[in-house]
């Protein structure tokens, strides 16, 4: 979901090519991936390399190690893709030593490039079956039992259609949500072109269908990541939803000096120690709050 006056910026989010070769057990790199701090250039990795994968993402001969058993799978906003939202993301996973996985869903179908890159704007029903097809082919190719999921804005609200309708429930671990929307979105940030981006006003057929009995599957862990800078989703506090297997996050009350936005949550580091901490939250990290590359 996107603010109007972010639209032309997203709308030409696209990723950078690098393919990469993991060992058959995912381990940490000898030798790291950059991982960037900042919101990248969409237009620039469009135009130089259309319809790729963000770094460290979407090694298919990748194999989950002890460590980490569970592919994490990326699941971007709207208008973005698998390779303009996951430019952090991919390569800090991939570092930890995980496979990682993302997808673009949502696109217009049978239209050309560069239309066709911009995911996240169908309807959440189609494209929460298209993440449950994703979903099985990570699954199979991995061998794994479950996979966790990293969602951002739309990417956090999408997949609850797959776990409630779609038998994503027995599916996920794991559920991070970077700006979630449980409650829906202020009507006037919506984008009317965006079929997705109108159901999720509060008061859609598609919010009253997924808040009917609730959002959350009682066997999935979740956790909400949230900045009080949303301009986005609008309260920033319709990511805030209480319930025994839920962890609600607002960066601010952790880190006053966090000025992340809405976007800049797909770059910020704090929140990425959060993300970190609840994909293994066995080993958690301290959250150190230092100043973001984000301005006031």
């Amino acid at each position: 979901m996107i603010a109007r006056r972010t639209i032309l910026f997203l709308l030409a989010q696209c990723g950078l090519l690098l393919v990469l070769t993991a060992p058959v057990n995912a381990a940490p790199a000898a030798t790291p991936l950059p991982v960037p701090y900042e919101v990248p250039d969409g237009a620039f990795l469009e135009l130089t390399h259309p319809d790729a994968s963000a770094p460290g993402s979407n090694d298919w001969a990748c194999r989950p190690g002890v460590a980490h058993p569970e592919p994490v799978i990326l699941v971007h906003g709207s208008t973005a893709n698998k390779q303009s939202n996951w430019q952090t993301y991919a390569p800090l996973l991939a570092n930890e030593g995980y496979c990682v996985f993302a997808l673009t869903y949502g696109a217009p179908a049978n239209t050309p490039w560069p239309i066709s890159s911009l995911g996240g704007v169908e309807s959440m029903v189609s494209s929460a079956q298209q993440l449950s097809a994703f979903v099985d082919r990570v699954m199979a190719s991995t061998g794994a039992g479950k996979a966790d999921l990293v969602g951002h804005s739309q990417g956090s609200l999408m997949p609850t259609y797959y776990t409630k309708f779609l038998g994503g429930a027995d599916k996920i671990d794991r559920y991070v949500s970077l700006a979630p929307l449980w409650k829906g979105a202020d009507s006037d940030q919506l984008l009317p072109l965006c079929q997705a981006c109108l159901e999720m006003a509060p008061d859609s057929d598609f919010m009253t269908r997924i808040r009917d009995g609730g959002v959350y599957a009682p066997r999935i862990t979740y956790t909400n990541i949230m900045t009080r800078y949303d301009t986005v989703v609008v309260p920033y506090t319709s990511g805030y939803e209480e319930a025994p297997n839920a962890t609600n996050i607002v960066l601010q009350e952790r880190c006053p000096r966090d000025h992340a936005s809405h976007l800049e949550l797909i770059a910020d580091p704090v929140a990425a120690t959060y993300v970190l901490n609840a994909l293994d939250p066995a080993h958690p990290r301290p959250v150190v709050c230092e100043s973001t590359p984000f301005g006031e």
